[in-house]
């Protein structure tokens, strides 16, 4: 084996090594995030009222909700890409798009004005 090889070597060992050991320092720094205010598990003060639980559950149902509009976005894409020049079944897929992107809108500003409301009636900072 050459010189230059074995630098090669020598240079990729320790490219590996601090690719190990950078995560092992950085981890050293890590504290927990207060969960306070974003409806994560560690709120405990807004999980145990009824009003934090209905708010629970229209997250869920708005991500839910989010998902299927983003499938559907990948869809229409999908069928889009594949029309093969066929302009009704592009006109349908353009169709599918323009409505998944419209319910995306609609998602994120119902989960805006949720939000925006359930802090005005709880009394909690954004």
């Amino acid at each position: 084996m050459n010189k230059l090889a074995k630098k090669g070597h020598i240079v990729t060992l320790a490219v590996i090594m601090l690719v190990v050991a950078l995560p092992l320092v950085a981890g050293a720094q890590f504290q927990p995030p207060n969960s306070g205010g974003t409806g994560l598990p560690g709120n405990t003060t807004q999980d145990s009222t009824a009003s934090g639980f209905i708010l629970k559950i229209i997250n869920i149902a708005l991500a839910i909700a989010g998902l299927i509009a983003v499938l559907f976005l990948i869809i229409g894409g999908f069928r889009y890409i594949t029309s093969a020049g066929n302009e009704e079944t592009a006109e349908k897929a353009k169709k599918i798009i323009l409505n998944s992107i419209i319910g995306i809108v609609v998602i994120i500003l119902s989960f805006v004005i949720v939000r925006v409301i359930s802090n005005a009636l709880t009394g909690q900072g954004v």
